[in-house]
């Protein structure tokens, strides 16, 4: 886990619970849970302030850290993509983007083709992507400033299930993904009793909820949350989902009481 990530995951899942703010002691302490040392938690909130995703203040002799508007607005969304999961029937209806961007223009082809992914939409062509959800008005919003980035936004429906199906499957890397899926259940699941019993407690059970975020974070920028209608039978990512909850739910008390000690003291009390 990077000591920028964990700074992100430590005020997204705790600190915005606790007032939204943290003294640099109390960030240090925490750091050094996963041996991260001083003097690069130092780098990195200076590195982070300097970008506009951290503000400070003085309280005395002491610093205190909050993260900016923008960096709340870009974890909630992550945090809702992670937690989440689309509900209710398909309505049978693709939503197409078409785009073109100019050659001389191609890291912002590629941050396009990354948000249209993040968004849950996949490529049947490299300019044509489609997903199951009603996102376009999101893809319209986040290019309406992008004079260079001409889009085509449309619905449209398959000749029927076989091949709706088959589209999902050209679109994505659905046995791919199905895989990686079945190596987090193998991982997790079995741990799953043990967290039940209290087990990892003090600051283990912090850095092993960390892990679990830091491990699944990643599915929700290559799962667009398929429809049942699409998916394989067999498929891993509702029980995967449904094991990542459970195990953050799990984890939650002993962490946050590590947490909280941490806070409130500014120093990393003794291990338990």
């Amino acid at each position: 886990m990077k000591a920028r990530s964990l700074v992100f995951d430590l005020f997204g899942d705790y600190l915005r619970y606790r007032g939204g703010e943290v003294r640099l002691r109390a960030l240090v302490a925490l750091m050094g849970c996963f041996d991260i040392p001083e003097p690069t938690v130092r780098v990195v909130v200076a590195r982070l302030r300097k970008e506009g995703w951290l503000t400070s203040r003085r309280d005395g002799r002491e610093t205190v850290y909050a993260l900016s508007d923008s960096a709340w607005e870009l974890l909630d969304e992550g945090r809702d993509r992670i937690f989440r999961r689309a509900a209710g029937p398909w309505d049978g209806q693709w939503r197409m983007v078409i785009y073109s961007v100019p050659e001389t223009e191609r890291a912002l082809r590629e941050q396009l083709r990354k948000k249209l992914a993040w968004f849950g939409f996949g490529p049947v062509s490299p300019s044509v992507w489609l997903s199951p959800h009603e996102r376009l008005d999101d893809v319209r919003a986040t290019f309406a400033d992008e004079p260079a980035v001409r889009l085509e936004l449309f619905r449209s429906r398959s000749a029927g299930d076989s091949s709706d199906r088959d589209i999902a499957a050209r679109a994505w890397d659905l046995d791919g993904l199905d895989r990686d899926y079945r190596t987090l259940l193998d991982t997790y699941r079995p741990r799953l009793a043990g967290y039940r019993a209290g087990e990892p407690s003090g600051s283990a059970a912090l850095v092993e909820r960390m892990q679990l975020v830091h491990d699944y974070r990643h599915f929700p920028f290559r799962d667009p949350d398929l429809p049942p209608d699409l998916l394989p039978a067999d498929w891993s990512g509702r029980h995967a989902h449904e094991t990542f909850l459970d195990a953050h739910g799990l984890l939650r008390q002993p962490a946050e009481e590590w947490v909280d000690g941490l806070v409130r003291d500014g120093v990393r009390p003794a291990a338990s």
